[in-house]
């Protein structure tokens, strides 16, 4: 992945063990409480840095697994917590995206552009046809979220063919449970903003949360077709990503 910069804020890939711990602290500030996020998946992925330029702050980061295609997705994270051989069948490069984290307090609103630049590259250069992870929720009270589930439900369900099954033993099954119609407005407040991100480019996701004890998290899986992407959005994500 080559660097990008706009204004103050450059991205780029992790290099060497000083950028990786760097990337680890600011996961672990934003899932553990600031104690060590390190896991087995780590030397496996790309790890992606959105820096302030003059000071060279860590503003944000991710890492991408990127595979050969379906057949490989259970070596995936996402792998430990959705029962994914449907997508199994999905007959191009795949790439998951995790542990996707903001500093508290950076202002810049480009920093989640920036990002979505970033994966539009590492998209195109490997030929990846679904972008998939786990986006969080904070918390494990499902109750906080009744709105963004009930929205999920409605207008954001996997398509049958590729909708992942349980897996893990502590899930909510939202679209079993919610009929109500969902507050717009506390639905998106709510939304985790990579998932809202997600969904804006035409995303879906399982019909159920995972409850993860470890992180402290409701998760669901989340997929992102590369080829239903709206034509306008993409343009405007590689025109970042340029």
């Amino acid at each position: 992945m080559k660097p990008l910069r706009k204004g103050n804020l450059r991205v780029r890939e992790a290099d060497g063990p000083a950028d990786l711990d760097a990337c680890l602290a600011l996961r672990g500030g934003s899932f553990r409480h600031g104690a060590s996020d390190r896991d087995a998946f780590d030397a496996r992925c790309r790890h992606i840095m959105v820096e302030d330029a003059p000071s060279g702050e860590l503003l944000c980061t991710f890492r991408l697994l990127p595979l050969d295609g379906g057949r490989e997705i259970g070596r995936s994270y996402s792998a430990q917590f959705y029962d994914l051989r449907a997508l199994e069948a999905f007959d191009a490069p795949v790439a998951e995206m995790g542990r996707f984290c903001v500093r508290a307090g950076a202002p810049d609103p480009d920093v989640v552009r920036m990002a979505w630049g970033a994966m539009a590259q590492v998209v195109d250069e490997e030929g990846v046809g679904l972008l998939f992870g786990c986006s969080s929720f904070h918390g494990t009270e499902a109750g906080e979220y009744g709105d963004a589930f009930a929205l999920l439900r409605a207008r954001h369900l996997a398509p049958p063919r590729w909708r992942p099954l349980v897996k893990a033993r502590e899930v909510v099954r939202y679209a079993a449970r919610l009929r109500r119609k969902p507050d717009m407005r506390r639905a998106m407040q709510a939304m985790p903003p990579m998932l809202r991100s997600y969904l804006g480019l035409g995303g879906w996701v399982s019909d159920h949360a995972v409850v993860d004890r470890d992180l402290g998290t409701l998760h669901v899986f989340t997929g992102l077709e590369i080829a239903r992407i709206p034509p306008a959005r993409a343009r405007l994500l590689r025109r970042v990503a340029a």
